[in-house]
């Protein structure tokens, strides 16, 4: 087995080899701030992409952005309460709002009258706006996103999956009625299955949550359900409906066609940072980061290889007419001239998870060739730079598509429909992770006995699928088709 860039494996410890890629990768680190992390410019490459394909389709759909406080009074969440109670043990609250110098230390002081709440969700506060901005029923739909910063306290943090403070968008929107409000639904969670599966290249698998996973305060929550390599869920994505609650607690009403006062429907979606991890944890292997074409921030850097002094010259001269061609196409490319060691620098590019590398050496200058490596197999292709503009294209595709493939292969090999009763269950998650994809009665207290102690939760209830026979866990008619598995 040959050496690998990154220790342990994937095979050895799969958490530990998941820290060790984001830090090979310089993707990101630990903050000092607990549960905190700097974003590097690699990894803030990838989320400007992400957000980037993102913020287009989401305007394209006609949303529009805007932003609101970071701070959200504690009355406004105390208005609804099951959205308070299901953030309660997240929240970071704020009480004081100057220092003062005491005994050569700063100390807090002026106590605020009332407690401000740093934003682990904006239901609340935009709720506040948009009961002064709706009068009438020529005033819907209402539809507003915000790009912002979130603050969920995590006890037990990991880089991109669950840290303190993560970046997202959150789409918030008023309705006439559920018809128009699931339109909404429906349409943010078309737009996350095209950029997660499309730019990303992480296949998903979309559905209702069940009560108990729902979105504290909603009537209906969906989410998108990845799979990591381990075979571990990794939520990609929600979109709530939320009824008329929050419209209750916020006084969001309007005059209908009919000239009643009436209580609108509202939604909520979004999605996170969290994606990055899982685009690390679907494609990555041992030697590091493998990054998708679409979201790579540089889709391939271009490497002049200088054996000798004397040929400096010719290589660099050589190296930017490959620059040349490859400006002329919409590859996001780079040029690494740093004066190191030819190997090092190759490692590291192959560990920030570049889609191609194009080796210049003196050789190619005079065959006029470059040498192209996939990242994704590692396969090296000699190619005449008359044909670099094609070749990369084509090449960049395939890697896009291969990445997608294989993902989607780790999905369906690893989502298990066979099992038949409560002892098949248990034994198969006591060897393996996956997907179960099993009849349920929906009975949620029951089944919390049995799934609580395996670590196992209920992902989704997929669309399309209609229940047969009787539920594996409690021998009831099922009433769906449940996706279970241990999860992110």
């Amino acid at each position: 087995m040959g050496k690998t860039a990154i220790t342990p494996t994937r095979a050895e410890n799969f958490p530990e080899w998941y820290q060790q890629v984001v830090k090979a990768s310089d993707i990101a680190e630990t903050s000092d701030v607990r549960g905190c992390m700097v974003i590097k410019p690699w990894g803030f490459g990838i989320w400007e992409n992400l957000k980037s394909e993102l913020d287009k389709r989401i305007k394209a759909s006609g949303v529009e952005n805007a932003y609101f406080p970071l701070f959200i009074p504690l009355s406004y969440l105390e208005k609804e309460a099951k959205h308070v109670d299901g953030f309660a043990k997240e929240c970071a609250v704020v009480t004081h709002h100057r220092l003062e110098e005491k005994d050569g230390k700063l100390i807090p002081t002026g106590k605020l009258q009332e407690p401000l709440i740093v934003r682990p969700t904006s239901e609340t506060i935009i709720g506040e706006s948009f009961s002064k901005w709706v009068k009438s029923y020529r005033d819907l739909p209402l539809r507003i996103n915000q790009w912002a910063n979130v603050v969920r306290w995590e006890m037990r943090p990991r880089l991109f999956l669950r840290t303190a403070e993560f970046l997202w968008q959150e789409g918030h929107t008023v309705h006439e009625n559920l018809e128009d409000a699931m339109l909404q639904v429906e349409d943010a969670l078309r737009i996350y299955k095209e950029v997660v599966e499309e730019i990303l290249a992480v296949p998903v698998i979309i559905g209702e949550k069940s009560e108990a996973e729902r979105f504290p305060g909603a009537v209906k929550t969906y989410s998108l359900e990845a799979m990591m390599q381990d075979g571990k869920a990794l939520q990609a994505g929600t979109s709530h409906y939320l009824g008329t609650n929050f419209s209750e607690a916020a006084n969001i009403k309007f005059l209908n066609k009919e000239g009643e006062h009436v209580l609108a429907h509202t939604t909520s979606w979004g999605v996170s940072t969290r994606l990055i991890g899982a685009l690390i944890m679907t494609h990555s292997d041992d030697d590091g980061l493998r990054l998708p074409p679409k979201i790579a921030p540089k889709q391939a850097v271009i490497l002049p290889v200088i054996p000798k002094e004397n040929q400096r010259e010719k290589v660099l001269e050589y190296a930017n007419l490959v620059n040349e061609k490859l400006s002329k196409t919409n590859i996001r490319f780079t040029t690494d001239n740093r004066d190191i060691r030819g190997g090092d620098k190759k490692w590291q590019w192959i560990k920030k998870g570049i889609p191609l590398m194009i080796e210049v050496g003196p050789r190619d200058v005079e065959s006029n060739n470059v040498m192209i490596a996939r990242r994704d197999t590692g396969e090296k292709i000699k190619v005449s730079i008359d044909d670099i503009q094609t070749t990369c294209e084509k090449l960049l595709e395939e890697i896009q598509n291969n990445y997608f493939n294989q993902a989607k292969s780790n999905l369906e090999s690893n989502t298990i429909k066979n099992i038949s009763n409560l002892e098949e269950f248990k034994d198969y998650f006591s060897k393996n992770t996956g997907f179960v994809q099993a009849p349920w009665s929906e009975d949620e207290k029951e089944i919390e006995k049995i799934l609580k102690p395996l670590k196992i939760t209920v992902r989704c209830l997929p669309r399309g699928l209609k229940p047969e026979g009787n539920c594996i866990f409690t021998s009831k008619p099922a009433k769906s088709v449940a996706i279970f598995a241990k999860a992110y």
